[in-house]
């Protein structure tokens, strides 16, 4: 998917055909990301999770992980109880995303919380290992590029569309592609986590000098070795927060890095 998407609309939604005085249920939804490289060329693509439907509404599409949110948790814990319940995934990042409430989007009203989080490929193979241990990986769980989608239940398509309407808007101002990385990486290896999240080639002298001069970077005394020059491996600056929480810092639960910007 390269197209850029807007926000979602904020047009007026059109008359509910259910009966007024119907109760609104509360969900919660994460898109996660995560990158693979590709089997045919080894180059890295955004990839997400999706839960196959077993029940109608949509029983046999595929939808975004989720779940109702329960009266007595928080947002944020339910975004992390969902998403472990679903797929048996824990986020290295989660951020809030938007609220989707379109009156149609569901033949009973439902306001949908959304999330996205980020996962790194390492450690999505960790916690799929642990749980095939332990005999308790999810079921019906299976990962698709983001590029090339199946048709989704419900309106994840647009929220999925949103949701890479805003990493790839992060990406220019944020840190956002270390939820992506390992702790060390090269600078290839960065640029090829924009590539893969912005949809596009770029020049790799220009994005050296640029992240060189982020001050987000520091050098190691490592070096990645191969079939070509050994390449410098580099870490994400610690004092620089992944996200900028402004006065909700206080409130931020310490298992989970969350931003509502």
């Amino acid at each position: 998917m390269t197209r850029t998407a807007p926000p979602p609309s904020t047009a007026p939604a059109p008359e509910h055909t259910a009966a007024r005085g119907e109760d609104v249920r509360l969900a919660v939804s994460t898109v996660i990301f995560s990158l693979r490289r590709r089997p045919e060329d080894g180059c890295a693509t955004v990839v997400m999770p999706l839960v196959r439907r077993t029940r109608d509404p949509y029983a046999g599409r595929w939808a975004l992980p989720g779940g109702w949110l329960d009266p007595r948790e928080g947002l944020d814990a339910a975004g992390s109880r969902t998403l472990a319940e679903t797929t048996g995934l824990m986020p290295s990042y989660l951020e809030q995303l938007y609220a989707f409430g379109d009156v149609d989007r569901s033949p009973t009203r439902v306001v949908s919380i959304v999330y996205w989080a980020l996962l790194r490929a390492d450690e999505v193979d960790a916690q799929q290992a642990a749980h095939a241990a332990a005999g308790s990986a999810p079921q019906n769980v299976e990962w698709f590029a983001a590029a090339s989608l199946p048709r989704l239940a419900f309106d994840h398509d647009d929220i999925v569309e949103y949701a890479l309407w805003r990493l790839r808007n992060k990406v220019g101002y944020s840190r956002v592609a270390h939820g992506l990385l390992p702790d060390e990486f090269t600078l290839a290896d960065l640029r090829e986590a924009y590539e893969a999240m912005l949809g596009r080639r770029l020049d790799p002298a220009n994005f050296r000098r640029q992240v060189e001069s982020s001050g987000n970077l520091i050098p190691t005394e490592r070096f990645r070795t191969g079939s070509h020059r050994p390449a410098r491996l580099y870490r994400y600056n610690q004092d620089v927060e992944l996200a900028d929480r402004g006065p909700l810092a206080r409130l931020a639960e310490p298992a989970a890095s969350v931003e509502s910007r």
